[in-house]
Order: structure tokens, then C-alpha cells, then sequence
């Protein structure tokens, strides 16, 4: 089945992206939610030959377009506020389509939130837009690259909020998405997750915080109890090294900065922003709009191929049918 994949901030790199990725590899399966007359400004400015066709139509060697209008023509670059609801309409049309069963996946380009506020429109990022469409009531955030995947307790928080943020309730319902979307969307019938601590050496017994023994443990115990593979609370600098992560098939850190080090180390350019809990597959890349390079030519198309593989790979792993059966990631 197709899936939808959203240009983004029409002057950020987005656009070059999907072109750039167009020449690359095959687009069969994609349905671009654009302008057209975008696509094809941005096609000229990089000298890039590209065909568009109607998201319906199926001519080979022509990129199926969902059209949505800008409001007004656009700079590489250039933020312009009234394109701002542009730019969430394409988001509007691509979760419906997947609600509606059109399309099996959503693959987002990057926004560009700062724009979206200026127009008068309340928006703190795709994820939480996303969460807000399709009517649930948590979601997680995972990056993913091979070899690691890394959910996260809490998101964009000030490090010294996060401690406040980290509940029973709230954990319980991380490890439980999380376990959940590795089962469905990831084909692992059985996935073993490791858990960090929140404090150096894990609290070490409560001399260095409590949080692990008042707040993550019994969550754990109970967990385990029901059959989920769960580690106890790990010292971060002790599960994030080889012997460890061969063991894992995802680790949830407790804050964004616990884990994503790690993992943009170890896949830079080839990470994947994966929202689980919704009621749809959603991949993302794992950079912003790169204002600086649009129309240049010199974006990399890394993040949104692996982006795509993963979506192909989780929506096979849900039952739809994907050329080749989609990318497989450890």
C-alpha cells in the first residue's frame, strides 16, 4: 500500500528532499502531500528533471502528488506566516488518509514551529499535533537507527522539571506503548527493554535519589509480573555499552538527553523519529528545516530514507504489503 510523505516548511528542505530522494530510488509507493507548483519551483531550482502525476494516477516515472495550495509563492529560505496553514493542512490531509485506510504509513519532512506561532496558530510540534488529530491520549517518542532504538519517558523538558514529571502512571504507560508498538509495528513477539535510571549509578539504593525505588521499580516488578521482558533501572553510563544493547531491542531513557546523545552518535545522518501510541505508523526525520540549504542542492537525504524504510517496514509488520517487504532494521 501507498504511503504519504509531507513536504514540510515550504522553504525549508523538505521539498529538496523528496526530489533529491526521487533520483535515487524507487517511488512507486509515494504519495507527496505538496503544491505542485512548489515541487516543481523547487525541481527547476536544482536542476532536478522530475514528472508530477495525480496522487491517483499510477504512470510510471512520475511522482504522485496529494495537491495542496500555498497561500502565496515561496523563497528557498524565506519563511512566510501565511503559509503557515499550508503547511498544516498537508499534515490534515496525510492522518486522514491514514485513518481512512488510503495510506498505510505518514513520513513527515520538518516544520518549522517558530512560523506556525507566528501566523496565530497554537502548535508545538508535529508529535503533539499528531496526538491531538488522532484523539489519544499519550503518545512516545523513539528515535531509532540500526542496532538501537531509544524511547523516551519525557520529551522537551527543562532537566530540572523532569525529576516532577516522572510518575508511576506515566512510566507504566510508556513501557506498556512501547512494548505494544515493538510487538505490532516492529514484529518482535517477545522484545526485551532496557530501562534506565534516572540518577548516576541508578540512585545507587537511594543515596543518590529515590526515584528509582519510590517511582520505577514497582512500576517494573509489576510489569515483569505480567510477563513484559523489562530490565531493572540501569545506570545509563552501564546499558548504553556493547555487552548490554546486544541484549536489547529498545531502551527507554528517562529524558531527551539520557539517550539521543547515544544514538545520534551512533547513527549521525541516519536516524528516524518514530511516534508510537497512534493509531497510525508515523516516521519522521530526525533533523530541522535547514533554512540555510534549501534550493542549494546539499541536503542530505539520509534521515528521510531512513524515515521511509522504517515506514515501509512497520506498515509490513502490520499486515499491509510493501515492494519487497519493506527495509528491515535491527
Amino acid at each position: 500500500m501507498d504511503i504519504a510523505i509531507t513536504a514540510g516548511e515550504p522553504a525549508g528542505i523538505g521539498p529538496d528532499l523528496v526530489l533529491q530522494l526521487a533520483q535515487q530510488q524507487d517511488y512507486s509507493r509515494w504519495v507527496v502531500i505538496a503544491d505542485p507548483d512548489l515541487l516543481q519551483q523547487r525541481a527547476r531550482a536544482l536542476g532536478i528533471p522530475i514528472a508530477l502525476q495525480d496522487w491517483q494516477s499510477k504512470t510510471a516515472n512520475a511522482l504522485r502528488v496529494l495537491p495542496v495550495s500555498m497561500a502565496e509563492p515561496c523563497q528557498p529560505g524565506q519563511l512566510n506566516p501565511n503559509n503557515a496553514p499550508y503547511v498544516l493542512a498537508t499534515l490534515d490531509q496525510a492522518i486522514d488518509g491514514c485513518r481512512q485506510g488510503q495510506f498505510a504509513a505518514l513520513v513527515t519532512c520538518p516544520v518549522q514551529k517558530s512560523v506556525i506561532n507566528e501566523a496565530g496558530i497554537a502548535f508545538s510540534g508535529h508529535t503533539e499535533y499528531l496526538q491531538q488529530r488522532c484523539g489519544v491520549s499519550k503518545v512516545v517518542m523513539m528515535l531509532a537507527t540500526d542496532g538501537l532504538r531509544v524511547a523516551l519517558a519525557t520529551t522537551h523538558l527543562p532537566l530540572r522539571q523532569v525529576a516532577d514529571a516522572l510518575s508511576q502512571e506515566s512510566l507504566e504507560q510508556v513501557l506498556r506503548i512501547t512494548h505494544h508498538s515493538l510487538q505490532t509495528q516492529f514484529a518482535i513477539p517477545n522484545p526485551r527493554i532496557l530501562v534506565c535510571g534516572l540518577n548516576p549509578h541508578a540512585g545507587e539504593s537511594g543515596h543518590l535519589g529515590r526515584e528509582e525505588i519510590d517511582i520505577m521499580i514497582p512500576v517494573l516488578q509489576q510489569l515483569q509480573t505480567e510477563g513484559l521482558d523489562l530490565s531493572h533501572p540501569l545506570p545509563a553510563d552501564t546499558l548504553f555499552t556493547p555487552g548490554y544493547l546486544q541484549q536489547a531491542d529498545a531502551v527507554v531513557a528517562m529524558y531527551h538527553d539520557q539517550g539521543l546523545p547515544v544514538l545520534k552518535h551512533m547513527g549521525f545522518g541516519n536516524a528516524v523519529n518514530i511516534t508510537l501510541g497512534l493509531p497510525i505508523i508515523r516516521t519522521s526525520v530526525d533533523h530541522g528545516t535547514a533554512l540555510d540549504l534549501a534550493g542549494s542542492g546539499r541536503a542530505d537525504t539520509g534521515s528521510l530514507a531512513t524515515a521511509i524504510g522504517y515506514a515501509l517496514s512497520m506498515a509490513a509488520s502490520r499486515g499491509h504489503s510493501t515492494p519487497h517487504g519493506g527495509a528491515q532494521h535491527g
